[in-house]
């Protein structure tokens, strides 16, 4: 499915937060009319999937892969830029600040970058903390957004969780398809990976 403000679904009309794709997410299940799914959870999905796991029960197995949620650590880079924004905003126009967002960030609607804030704002290491269902975290070694330390954090906080890499970034599924489709597979099967 394509999320609301993704792929070809409906643009929001009001910024969305991640509980609120967890609403979406339900009633697409309780449409279909399944009793029980496993779930693949790419990037900002982690978000979503793992607070959907945590409340409704028709969700078994997960895969997560480079997900998102786990708080990040800041470098010096990224405190120089809060530094510059935090100083310069008192002396020029915000709107020529743009330059020190995320590339990402600076595509965004108006909406949506308020739907990023709420998002990116939320903390969910309590949530992967809480999490009952048995777990695969299929990271790629070179990935930026999700970098291998949090991988391994998620994995001491996800009880019944196992974690493999892959020699690539954050697309692993589509740049290492073959490994990740058979660690997949695998893992669904029921087997140790």
């Amino acid at each position: 499915m394509d999320m609301t403000g993704f792929g070809k679904a409906n643009e929001m009309k009001t910024p969305f937060s991640v509980d609120d794709y967890v609403v979406e997410v339900q009633s697409v299940l309780d449409e279909l009319g399944e009793e029980k799914v496993d779930l693949l959870a790419h990037s900002f999905g982690g978000r979503v999937g793992v607070k959907l796991a945590n409340i409704d029960k028709r969700i078994d197995r997960i895969i997560f892969t480079g997900a998102a949620g786990l708080k990040p650590r800041r470098g010096i880079k990224y405190l120089f830029r809060k530094a510059s924004f935090f100083i310069l905003k008192f002396f020029v126009d915000k709107q020529k600040l743009g330059f020190l967002y995320a590339e990402d960030y600076r595509k965004l609607s108006p909406i949506m970058k308020k739907s990023f804030q709420k998002i990116v704002g939320e903390n969910l290491d309590e949530e992967y903390k809480k999490l009952e269902n048995n777990s695969m975290l299929i990271f790629g070694k070179r990935d930026k957004q999700t970098p291998p330390y949090m991988a391994k954090r998620m994995k001491k906080l996800v009880k019944k969780s196992q974690l493999v890499f892959v020699d690539a970034g954050h697309f692993c599924f589509s740049e290492k398809s073959d490994e990740f489709n058979s660690l997949t597979f695998r893992f669904l099967m029921g087997g140790k990976v």
